[in-house]
C-alpha cells in the first residue's frame, strides 16, 4: 500500500472536511426547494471513501454504489460543481440534470451511480468485474451498498458467480446500523454481517469504518487480492451516519445522545487530532484549510444557482431512436 505520509493526512482533512461542508450545504438548499426529490447524505462515513481512495487506483479501478453517493464521485475525480448542478436539476450537471440526487454518474472517472433499486447495484457491480476479468483491464470494482441491502436476495446471486468466477470485486456494506430506519438488530438473527461472506468461502471480515488508515489497509489487501486473480473480498464497514436516512426521516428510531456519542470517533476529529499530535499543521494552518472549503463550497454553490435549467427538448434527446426501426409501418 501507497504510505501514508503527513500529505496523505492534510489530504484526508481536507477532503472529508469538504464532503461534508458540500452535504451540508446541500442540506440546506433541500429546505429551500432548490434541491428537489429524495436526498441522502453521507456525513459521518467519509473515512470509507478517503481509505479506499487512498489504496485505489484511479486510473483503472471502479465504483457503483447506491443512493447515498454525492461525494464519491468528487473523489474520483468528478468535477463538484457539476455534482451540485445535477442535484439542482441543471443543465451543467453530470447527466445533464436529468438524474438528479439519487443517479449520479460519472463515466469518465469510472464512477457508475448511484442506484435508487436496495441492492440493485450488487450485481451490477459484479458485471463490471466481469468485464474487467473478460478484457483483461486490470481493474477492479469496489461495490458498495448499505447494512439493509445485504438482506436482498441478489447479494447471494452476485456473491454465488463472483466466487465461482473468481471476479475481480470487493463487495463493501456501510453498515450504519439502520438501514433506512431499522436497526441491524432487528433484520436478521444475526448481527455480524461480514459473515455471509463465509457460506461462499469468500474472504470477508469486519472494518473500522470511522478510522480511515484501517480502511485503507482492509481495501489494499482485498484489492492485491483482486489483481492476484484470486476473487473478490466482502468488507462490513462498521460506520454511522449522523443525519437520518433522508430528510424527510424524522429519526424516532435513535437518541440524540446515541449520535453525539458517535460523534466523539468522527473520522475528521481523528485525521485533525493525528495532524495536530504530530505536528503536521498547526491550529492556524488547519482553519486556513477550513477556509478554502468553505470557498469551494461557495463556488459550487454558485455555479449551480447560475446554471440554467435544460431545454425541454432535452427530454427528447434523451430517448433511444433507431431509424430504422423495422416494426412500425
Amino acid at each position: 500500500m501507497k504510505k501514508i505520509t503527513k500529505q496523505t493526512y492534510l489530504d484526508w482533512y481536507k477532503d472529508m472536511l469538504f464532503w461534508r461542508k458540500f452535504e451540508d450545504k446541500l442540506a440546506s438548499v433541500y429546505i429551500q426547494q432548490k434541491v428537489r426529490g429524495f436526498l441522502h447524505l453521507y456525513n459521518g462515513q467519509e473515512a470509507i471513501l478517503a481509505g479506499a481512495l487512498h489504496a485505489m487506483d484511479l486510473t483503472k479501478d471502479k465504483m457503483i454504489t447506491a443512493y447515498r453517493n454525492h461525494v464519491q464521485p468528487i473523489g474520483m475525480g468528478e468535477d463538484p460543481k457539476k455534482v451540485m448542478a445535477e442535484l439542482y436539476g441543471k443543465v451543467t450537471g453530470t447527466s445533464k440534470g436529468m438524474g438528479g440526487s439519487m443517479h449520479i454518474f460519472s463515466k469518465e472517472f469510472r464512477f457508475y451511480g448511484g442506484h435508487g433499486i436496495v441492492g440493485g447495484q450488487i450485481p451490477l457491480g459484479a458485471g463490471l468485474a466481469f468485464a474487467d476479468k473478460y478484457f483483461g483491464s486490470g481493474g477492479v470494482t469496489l461495490t458498495c451498498f448499505g447494512d439493509g441491502a445485504a438482506r436482498q436476495g441478489s447479494l447471494h446471486e452476485a456473491f454465488n458467480l463472483a466466487m465461482l468466477w473468481k471476479l475481480p470485486v470487493i463487495f463493501i456494506c456501510e453498515n450504519n446500523g439502520y438501514a433506512m430506519g431499522t436497526s441491524v438488530e432487528r433484520t436478521a438473527n444475526h448481527t455480524d454481517i461480514w459473515k455471509l461472506g463465509l457460506g461462499y468461502e469468500m474472504p470477508c471480515g469486519p472494518v473500522d469504518a470511522m478510522n480511515p488508515i484501517k480502511v485503507a489497509e482492509a481495501v489494499d489487501e482485498a484489492l492485491e487480492r483482486a489483481r492476484r486473480g484470486d476473487g473478490p473480498t466482502f468488507l462490513e464497514m462498521k460506520t454511522y451516519r449522523y443525519r437520518g436516512h433522508s430528510m424527510s426521516d424524522a429519526q424516532h428510531y435513535r437518541t440524540k445522545d446515541e449520535v453525539e456519542e458517535y460523534k466523539k470517533i468522527d473520522p475528521i476529529t481523528q485525521v485533525k487530532d493525528i495532524i495536530l499530535e504530530k505536528g503536521y499543521a498547526t491550529e492556524e494552518e488547519i482553519s486556513v484549510i477550513d477556509k478554502e472549503v468553505k470557498r469551494m463550497v461557495k463556488e459550487c454553490e454558485k455555479f449551480a444557482e447560475d446554471s440554467p435549467y435544460p431545454e425541454t427538448q432535452q427530454l427528447y434527446d434523451m430517448v433511444y431512436e433507431q431509424e430504422d426501426y423495422p416494426f412500425i409501418s
